[in-house]
């Protein structure tokens, strides 16, 4: 019996593929940054409420408790189940400044939008009433890439009550389980004073050169960093004109670690490079934390044993558990 769902799932996903594969593409030809995502939004919206899909209706939720964010629902009946199970796949569809969908959002998107489908499809092959109530739910996730759009969601509510969540992301190789580590972005601003650098340097307190001292004391500093710790980030802005010594500059940065806790001993280290390069130079400093921080992702090892069992049996090849280990993800 068993089987026989899992099979009317895949030809739920197969009778949906060409549908699917529209709404990746309109996705990947739009992009759109974060928290802006309206054109990806109306096009997530419309392929769950256009009543084009076979089966049921699904009930949609536009602009779901964020701008851009969106739930769609549909469930079976069972008069004498107390409370369904509750499952919920994501979609992503935000893209990068520059490079538009270069980390496959709008395959995140039709993967999500696939598998909801597909268990939809399992579902609705049992006989009726069905033995067991589930709620399947798709959950638009904007602003994955800046901001934090699923802490948002989660801080709104929008996951109380879901039993478990799925998502899939796109990669170079397949695998059940990627780490995908804690995530801390740091903006930091100094202010000197500006002045002539030709006729009265002197004057002047150097806002440029703390964002260099910062910078290159970041550069020290990787040498004592765990291999597993990162910090990565720009200089926003550097100044004006050659001739005038910078009061303002602005830094952004990015600080990924395993863990929480490892996070907080990296952003410390972090933050001492940026405030002594103030203190160096005589500027002032602003050090300023994103608003949502990521914690990192702990794996579900029974989970993922039941992914790869099925994957291999669609014929996926899985890399090796010791590239999974000494790899790193994140957004």
């Amino acid at each position: 019996a068993l089987e026989a769902l899992k099979q009317r799932a895949c030809e739920g996903v197969e009778l949906n593929a060409a549908r699917l594969g529209a709404l990746s593409r309109d996705i990947w030809s739009r992009p759109e940054l974060a928290y802006e995502e309206h054109r990806a939004h109306d096009t997530m919206t419309h392929f769950f409420s256009s009543g084009e899909l076979p089966g049921a209706a699904w009930a949609v939720q536009p602009r779901y408790k964020l701008g851009t964010a969106f739930r769609a629902e549909w469930g079976t009946a069972a008069p004498q189940a107390p409370r369904p199970l509750r499952v919920a796949f994501l979609c992503e569809y935000d893209a990068l400044p520059g490079i538009g969908h270069a980390c496959g959002h709008n395959l995140i998107a039709e993967v999500g939008a696939a598998a909801a489908l597909g268990l939809k499809a399992a579902l609705e092959s049992l006989p009726q009433p069905a033995p067991v109530a589930v709620q399947v739910t798709v959950l638009g996730t904007p602003a994955e890439e800046q901001g934090g759009g699923k802490i948002d969601l989660i801080n709104a509510g929008a996951f109380d009550g879901l039993d478990v969540v799925f998502m899939a992301h796109p990669s170079q190789e397949n695998a059940a389980y990627l780490p995908d580590v804690a995530e801390h972005d740091v903006t930091v601003k100094y202010y000197g004073k500006a002045s002539h650098a030709a006729a009265y340097p002197w004057e002047g307190v150097n806002a440029l050169d703390a964002a260099v001292l910062a910078y290159n004391n970041l550069s020290v500093l990787r040498q004592q960093m765990k291999p597993t710790w990162r910090v990565h980030g720009v200089i926003k802005n550097g100044g004006v004109k050659p001739n005038i010594i910078p009061a303002y500059t602005e830094l952004e940065f990015y600080l990924r670690a395993p863990s929480m806790k490892d996070l907080s001993v990296l952003t410390e280290k972090v933050e001492n490079c940026f405030r002594s390069a103030a203190l160096a130079t005589g500027c002032k400093v602003e050090i300023k934390g994103g608003k949502n921080d990521y914690y990192n992702v702990l794996p579900n090892k029974s989970l993922q044993k039941v992914y790869k069992e099925n994957g291999k049996k669609l014929g996926i090849d899985f890399i090796s558990e010791d590239c999974i280990l000494n790899g790193l993800s994140g957004n």
